[in-house]
């Protein structure tokens, strides 16, 4: 087939997991190997994407149910490398809780690959493939730390509850197969002639089965239990990775067949973006595990990308890929200093741990600092612009009403970024942590402290890749 290349960087992935799967059954003792070699197969496969976005066009494979354009290939490059670097500091954490073994990055490629596919589907059909190969190796990564009740409770309330909305989610792919015979988002648009309130029931089951994948309220029951039951490096994959595949499809499903029906789906999306943004930032201020405020904060942080999507714009489009972009930075920063917490091989993860850091660990809390600064959007940080950019696409289109509430709920979450500085500047110190922390975790600390100080001195380096993304 012609193009066929086109495709091959899920290719190649479904290759490489094919080949760790019996590396690790004939060779014992591989944890180590098949780690090193997961690594390499993330980055291959970024290189390859990446050489798919230069002087790529809009291509359309498998009888167009698979779209390759620039938005799939910067999004699947984005995933990669977030893959990349929660599998890179995970190996530390894993070995000190004794549960380093092989299933733990084939799982993560797995994952990976259903987000691929997610974020090239122009298809129902496709896309929910894509879905439930990320979830069932979702499923499986929550409840990986089987010694711990926790976790398996995690992996079970994750696994109930994603099953209920993936039916909720089928049931609207077929009401809306019913309605206009056909599963391709192409097709779908050409037949919008008749039936459109019809094909808004089908819009609603589907708009709450992809709510509860990014844990937009009221569908984000799951995520605090998880994300707290979850080992810290799986947890720092829920808040980073299967959110952009699921911004990807929130794009392509909307902007693609139902760009006409922006009337009908538009308040649905403000409701989704106003309930995350508020209760994500009120919920929040009652946490005393750091894991379960990082849970109420992306729920936070998903309304305000929710609240770029329902504008209706290509500008509004742009900004939420660059806000979750510039989120999974920050996020990348929070869970390094989290794994930095181990005193005595043991993992520590509420806010009073956090008590005095500066005076015994400088560096890791003028990070921590500059991260909390940047989530709760102080200038001139980089979480500062994202929010800016979200504002401004909504203000373009006068959806006042929403800009205020996202104002309202930035001022409310700042108070609990406010008190974690507080105590760990002004509480009495405790016990000083170990400091033999991984290479690697070092530097994806630096590395997203300095790029969240200095976003501001290069700006227009990200809009103008992410300016190339055209949807509507």
């Amino acid at each position: 087939m012609t193009n066929l290349e086109l495709v091959f960087p899920e290719i190649f992935l479904s290759l490489s997991i094919m080949f760790l799967l019996i590396l690790g059954v004939f060779k014992k003792d591989s944890s180590k190997l098949i780690q090193n070699i997961s690594l390499i197969i993330l980055l291959s496969t970024a290189v390859i994407a990446f050489n798919e976005t230069l002087g790529v066009t809009e291509t359309f494979l498998f009888n167009s149910s698979v779209i390759i354009d620039y938005l799939s290939s910067f999004m699947k490059i984005i995933t990669l490398l977030a893959a990349f670097l929660v599998l890179v500091i995970s190996s530390s954490y894993l070995k000190t809780l004794k549960i380093f073994k092989i299933e733990y990055p084939i799982l993560i490629l797995s994952s990976v690959l259903g987000m691929m596919i997610m974020i090239s589907s122009n298809d129902l059909i496709v896309f929910y493939m894509g879905l439930e190969l990320q979830s069932l190796a979702l499923y499986v990564l929550a409840t990986f730390n089987r010694d711990q009740l926790k976790s398996s409770e995690a992996g079970l309330k994750y696994f109930v509850l994603s099953a209920l909305s993936s039916g909720l989610l089928l049931y609207g792919c077929s009401l809306i197969y019913g309605f206009t015979g056909t599963t391709n988002f192409n097709l779908i648009a050409d037949k919008l002639n008749s039936g459109e309130y019809a094909i808004t029931f089908g819009i609603v089951f589907i708009l709450v089965g992809l709510a509860f994948k990014i844990s937009a309220v009221p569908f984000h029951m799951w995520a605090p239990d998880v994300y707290e039951g979850s080992p810290t490096p799986v947890t720092l994959f829920f808040t980073m990775v299967p959110k952009i595949a699921a911004l990807t499809v929130f794009i392509r499903f909307l902007y693609v067949p139902f760009l006409n029906l922006i009337d009908q789906w538009q308040m649905i999306l403000i409701f989704l973006s106003i309930a995350s943004m508020l209760f994500g930032a009120i919920a929040a201020i009652g946490q005393t595990n750091l894991k379960r405020l990082i849970a109420y904060s992306s729920i936070s942080h998903i309304g305000y990308a929710l609240a770029g999507l329902a504008t209706g714009s290509n500008d509004g489009i742009q900004s939420s890929v660059i806000y979750i972009t510039i989120y999974i930075l920050m996020n990348l920063g929070l869970f390094s200093c989290l794994l930095m917490m181990k005193r005595n091989h043991k993992y520590f993860e509420d806010i009073g741990d956090l008590s005095g850091l500066s005076k015994n660990h400088p560096l890791i809390s003028l990070s921590l600092l500059v991260i909390l600064f940047s989530l709760a959007g102080i200038p001139p940080l980089a979480g500062f612009f994202a929010k800016f950019y979200i504002f401004k696409s909504v203000l373009e289109q006068s959806m006042y009403f929403l800009a205020i509430v996202g104002l309202l709920s930035t001022v409310v979450a700042a108070f609990y970024y406010l008190r974690i500085i507080k105590i760990m500047y002004f509480d009495k110190e405790k016990e000083k942590y170990d400091t033999d922390h991984s290479l690697w975790l070092k530097f994806s600390l630096t590395f997203s402290t300095l790029l969240i100080l200095m976003y501001f001195i290069f700006p227009s380096q990200l809009i103008e890749v992410i300016s190339r993304i055209n949807i509507i």
